[in-house]
């Protein structure tokens, strides 16, 4: 191919993309440069899906304004993730648990955490304990972009007990959670 066929290729296809991605740029973004974004999520937006799978499945939408109308608890940790202490505030795991009929002692079911990049995790629902973990929508005060780990974050109390300073506790502190499944065990 001569010099000047090849710039006319290239001029051709730099329009064509740039057509394309003028009409279609905001279509094309991928789920996990999604999970780039930097704005906090708004207030009506939905930000954790809560599904009851088996016999008589069904599902919740949750947003920010309904998971702060429900206890909140706070509390102060280092994690392995951040520099220093961070606060957090969010929905106790058991709070929203029990919503669901579902406690710590609830035998027979699963609990599935997934985030926004479809990273997977079972939690065992004996961690839905009081004083454990909260599902936070708020770090140091304010709430948190799909970058800073949110906008949901299941955050342990890690220095409040060293049982939540071990790599499997560590696995099942979700950020960028956007649903969880509760399902029956195979028996």
């Amino acid at each position: 191919m001569m010099m000047r066929e090849k710039k006319l290729l290239s001029l051709v296809l730099g329009a064509g993309l740039a057509a394309f991605f003028s009409l279609f740029g905001a279509d094309t973004t991928r789920a996990d440069t999604a999970s780039q974004s930097t704005a906090p999520a708004s207030q009506g937006e939905v930000l954790l899906t809560v599904s009851l799978e088996g016999e008589g499945a069904r599902e919740y939408q949750m947003t920010l304004d309904q998971l702060q109308a429900l206890a909140a608890d706070s509390f102060e940790t280092a994690t392995i993730w951040t520099t220093g202490p961070q606060s957090f505030t969010g929905v106790p795991l058991a709070d929203l648990l029990a919503q669901f009929d579902m406690t710590a002692a609830t035998s027979g079911v699963t609990l599935e955490a997934r985030a926004v990049n479809d990273y997977m995790v079972e939690i065992p629902l004996s961690d839905a304990a009081v004083d454990g973990p909260i599902i936070a929508y708020l770090r140091n005060g304010k709430t948190m972009s799909l970058r800073g780990k949110g906008p949901l974050w299941l955050v342990y109390p890690y220095d409040s007990n060293p049982a939540y300073r071990t790599e499997a506790v560590y696995s099942r502190s979700i950020w960028q959670l956007d649903r969880l499944i509760l399902r029956p065990t195979a028996e």
